[in-house]
């Protein structure tokens, strides 16, 4: 019994030591001397690191980076975030939601322009698969996602949306986009481009549910199935198709509503991967596309025909490249 109490002695002494640096360092930035506290902050970083204490290395960046944008010291909350992640990379700690939570806070107080801002959601997302190279943790990108909605940065907050599992928010975020930013002719277009991508990605489940949500929440369409646009009937049949998995049904599908599909050059592409992810289709003999459209599919699908299965799919896919 003497051993165990003897580190929760020592785990009490550290915590106090801590809170006393703690304290010290918010009433250097409370008296403006914000470089001061900055380097400090960094000092113990290193000593905490040197002395494998990750924890509390952690902790006491993120805690200062919240302190110093507080005061509007974007540069060094920016330093002390980035340090932030360099303890994630460096220790073994585990990806949970209360660390997934407090990235996604410090991604919230970032100026949106800065290009700190960029580096630490990319070095986040690839933490949070464990440097696999693979996209992201869905529920960081869904963190993500809601603070872009907010900032009404609605592209990329789509992109994130592509790559969670929350298709009842991607709905909602598309129809206040829709409503605030496009015209009322491409209502249908707006959550078209979703579903096929999330099924691109082998996500079918978020793309039912962009759908319907979208279809019921959307002022401006009338209730349905069916509906009064043709490329809403087009996407709810090709969700009844994808479940059902006949390639007669999705050929046909896809020639009776050509005049539809004609309005963006994209979706005939998006449908040629679908065919193959759920209907068999076997992949084009012709070389890879060229150009920007060969980038977006690409960046959409991934360069290769890996179809490990549903759940890898979608995360092992490059990026989405969204306009």
């Amino acid at each position: 019994m003497a051993e165990p109490e003897s580190l929760r002695c020592s785990s009490v002494r550290n915590r106090g030591g801590v809170q006393r640096v703690e304290g010290k360092l918010r009433a250097s930035v409370e008296k403006g001397d914000y470089y001061e506290a900055h380097q400090m902050y960094r000092t113990l970083f290193f000593r905490y690191m040197s002395q494998g204490k990750h924890a509390e290395a952690r902790q006491l960046m993120y805690n200062g980076a919240i302190l110093f944008f507080s005061y509007n010291q974007q540069n060094s909350a920016a330093d002390l975030s980035m340090l932030v992640l360099e303890v994630l990379e460096k220790s073994d700690t585990k990806v949970e939601d209360e660390i997934l939570e407090n990235l996604a806070k410090l991604f919230s107080l970032m100026d949106p322009n800065s290009p700190e801002r960029v580096a630490f959601v990319s070095r986040a997302l690839k933490w949070s698969t464990g440097g696999s190279g693979k996209l992201g943790h869905p529920k960081l990108h869904q963190l993500l996602a809601v603070i872009l909605w907010k900032e009404q940065n609605y592209s990329e907050s789509r992109y994130h949306f592509l790559h969670s599992s929350d298709g009842e928010g991607c709905a909602q975020m598309l129809v206040e986009y829709s409503s605030s930013r496009g015209y009322r002719s491409e209502v249908d277009m707006f959550v078209a481009q979703a579903v096929l991508q999330f099924l691109c990605l082998k996500n079918k489940n978020s793309a039912s549910v962009v759908f319907s949500t979208y279809t019921e929440k959307h002022p401006s369409i009338e209730k349905g199935p069916p509906f009064v646009q043709p490329l809403l009937n087009f996407i709810w049949f090709l969700l009844l198709a994808v479940d059902g998995g006949k390639l007669t049904v999705f050929t046909v599908l896809c020639e009776q509503y050509q005049p539809s599909l004609k309005r963006d050059p994209m979706y005939n592409e998006y449908l040629d991967r679908i065919g193959q992810l759920f209907f068999g289709v076997p992949p084009k003999q012709s070389p890879s596309y060229g150009g920007l459209l060969g980038n977006l599919l690409n960046s959409l699908m991934g360069s290769g025909e890996e179809d490990d299965g549903a759940e890898e799919a979608h995360e092992d896919s490059s990026p989405i490249e969204l306009d």
